[in-house]
């Protein structure tokens, strides 16, 4: 009878262990998770919005499709952007179309 007593009393304290080991593991899981995925994307989104903030009349853009173009004027959340070397191509678009910027006075 005691044997019984003993064997409830060491699976008992077994459950707390594996509990507690679970608990580690996910907390690693999210960690892991935290640094490969969810920080990058901050970090991502942190460039893009400095890159929009400093965007300036007369910068040269690439847009999210390819496009060459140059900054002709700047609203709130839009840009008019002048394509190619026929200046009457201007057309407006979102900032957020706007993935590459190369300021006018790097040349």
């Amino acid at each position: 009878m005691n044997f019984l007593l003993s064997g409830d009393a060491a699976a008992s304290g077994g459950a707390g262990g594996g509990m507690a080991l679970l608990l580690f593991y996910v907390v690693i899981i999210g960690a892991m998770m935290y640094f490969m995925a969810i920080r990058p994307q901050k970090k991502e989104q942190k460039r893009v919005t400095a890159m929009l903030a400093d965007l300036a009349v007369g910068d040269t853009i690439v847009t999210t499709s390819g496009f060459y173009g140059v900054v002709i004027d700047i609203t709130d959340e839009d840009v008019i952007v002048e394509f190619g070397s026929n200046k009457n191509c201007r057309i407006p678009m979102r900032k957020s179309a706007i993935a590459e910027v190369e300021k006018a006075d790097a040349e």
